[in-house]
């Protein structure tokens, strides 16, 4: 048996199993029971610290308000 034909058979079964035992270990690790906490704190870590102070010091007053649609929407003052 040439060394093709031999892979062949080796990911045309053996492989195909362990793929689809890893797939459904992997599904039953993300839905285990106890891991709805730590999902849902996983999730809100885009939501963190959403709200930064304003006002720092180390800041300049314009770098604060650049970019934002109130300080781009008022025409300036002559």
């Amino acid at each position: 048996m040439d060394t093709y034909s031999f892979l062949r058979e080796l990911a045309d079964s053996w492989i195909l199993l362990a793929m689809c035992i890893f797939y459904i270990g992997a599904i039953a690790w993300a839905f285990r029971p106890g891991s709805r906490a730590l999902h849902a704190d996983i999730s809100d870590i885009p939501f963190r610290n959403e709200t930064l102070p304003i006002d720092r010091p180390d800041t300049p007053a314009d770098a604060r308000t650049r970019g934002t649609k109130s300080a781009q929407s008022k025409p300036e003052a002559h």
